[in-house]
């Protein structure tokens, strides 16, 4: 689950760095932040060394992420709206967010710490992307996102705590998870801010 969400995410990272017009070394980085932020953020919440710290394969798998998406970019005009990315993004989320519910449920921390750490490692990189890019966190603005991976940690502790399986937990919580985004994005999903939210209860009270 691991290999796949960091080499997913650094391509969506870089990506995003690539149509902000950033230099290689600026791909480089947003795309390494993309897939190592929400990772090393959980190690430190469960007090271990980052993995990001302690191996050289997994800066490889992230380069490869990034080389992946500069690739992209010489045969597709826009890669970071493509298909292809869309469906890597998804596919990462679900991976993350599963390894951070094995990660917080091995270190013995509440329901809560499951569902948080896997969410966590999940939108973690993404929205300390945005920031590096310059804008504000999309998880906090738009999109059904960080959501999707709250309903896959969910599902994991919940199958964890009714069959003690871990193996059908962990897939049933990638499953949910990328199924919920793909979804997101098909239907074009996103949760009401405040203003909306109000707007439909002045009506409703009308």
């Amino acid at each position: 689950m691991n290999t796949i969400g960091l080499v997913a995410f650094a391509l969506v990272g870089s990506a995003k760095a690539i149509r902000e017009r950033f230099d290689l070394f600026g791909v480089a980085v947003v795309g390494l932040a993309t897939a190592f932020v929400g990772g090393t953020t959980r190690d430190i919440l469960v007090n271990r060394v980052p993995l990001a710290l302690s191996s050289l394969g997994e800066i490889s798998l992230g380069m490869i992420g990034v080389a992946l998406a500069i690739a992209l970019n010489v045969v597709l005009d826009s890669p970071d709206d493509h298909p292809i990315t869309m469906v890597a993004d998804a596919v990462g989320l679900g991976a993350f967010a599963t390894a951070g519910a094995i990660v917080a449920t091995e270190t013995g921390v509440s329901s809560f710490g499951v569902i948080a750490i896997a969410t966590i490692n999940a939108a973690g990189g993404g929205a300390f992307a945005d920031l590096l890019l310059d804008r504000s966190p999309f998880i906090l603005v738009t999109d059904f996102y960080a959501s999707c991976a709250v309903l896959g940690g969910s599902t994991y502790w919940l199958v964890t705590t009714v069959f003690a399986h871990g193996g059908i937990a962990a897939a049933l919580c990638a499953a949910v998870t990328v199924g919920t985004r793909l979804l997101a994005v098909n239907r074009g999903w996103e949760l009401p801010t405040a203003q909306s939210f109000g707007e439909r209860l002045s009506r409703f009270g009308r």
